[in-house]
């Protein structure tokens, strides 16, 4: 994996710099709710460890067979299990789904956690970790993108382009940086920064092979430039694939 190293006369890149580069060369997103919180914390835990399309294809056939979140909570685990097989570790997301639920409805007396909308962001963020298994990635996405809440969500993406770039220190944990992105730009666009940088680590900042001279911010990137400092030969050329977000 490429690693930030410092390289004289090189000015890094602030959070701003860089939303505002890759907002120019990804083009303007709309933030819409997709799905109600509760529904996007199951798919949230769904998605652990899988792909999206995996997660998709569980979730869909878990609310053909469930059509409602009491039904999931009540169901044998076995039958919760069954149907979310698709996406994987079925076994261990099964009981963690149903655990939530039933913490959830202990707490509220219903499954419907719109309320956090009305708390202070923090509280928001703690109330959820509360929940078993819902660590800083679940909790951000739940509130960005079901709830419009400023809470930045870290994946493995996101948190190997920021440190390649030196948003993050080399030391900063993907849990850790959840709370050093997001104070690191304005509220209003942190949703839009997990996105361009989501975006970005998965078509051009890939893990094995960036494609560093299509990228960007390779002007100012550490990672980018000790490399091309260096003359290595494995920066790729290939033409960067667009495809809609």
């Amino acid at each position: 994996m490429l690693r930030p190293r410092s390289v004289r006369g090189l000015r890094p890149w602030s959070s701003d710099d860089v939303f505002d580069r890759l907002a120019a060369f990804y083009g303007d997103l709309e933030h819409r709710p997709r799905i109600d919180p509760t529904s996007e914390l199951v798919w949230t835990i769904l998605s652990q460890h899988t792909s999206d399309l995996n997660a998709d294809r569980a979730y869909r056939e878990l609310r053909r067979r469930l059509p409602t979140w009491p039904d999931v909570l009540a169901a044998p685990t076995v039958e919760v299990r069954d149907a979310i097989k698709q996406g994987g570790l079925a076994q261990q997301k099964a009981p963690r789904i149903q655990r939530v639920l039933a913490e959830i409805r202990r707490k509220r007396g219903d499954l419907d956690i719109t309320f956090l909308k009305d708390l202070p962001l923090v509280e928001a963020k703690a109330w959820l970790r509360e929940l078993p298994g819902v660590g800083p990635k679940t909790a951000g996405v739940v509130l960005s993108f079901a709830l419009q809440m400023p809470a930045m969500a870290v994946d493995t993406h996101i948190h190997r382009v920021s440190r390649r770039l030196g948003l993050i220190g080399p030391k900063v944990t993907a849990d850790e940086a959840h709370d050093v992105l997001e104070c690191s730009i304005a509220p209003e666009r942190v949703f839009l920064f997990h996105v361009y940088l989501i975006t970005h680590g998965r078509r051009v900042c890939d893990a094995r092979k960036p494609l560093c001279a299509k990228c960007v911010l390779l002007e100012r990137c550490p990672a980018g430039a000790a490399l091309a400092t260096e003359g290595d030969t494995r920066l790729p050329v290939a033409e960067l694939a667009m495809k809609p977000l």
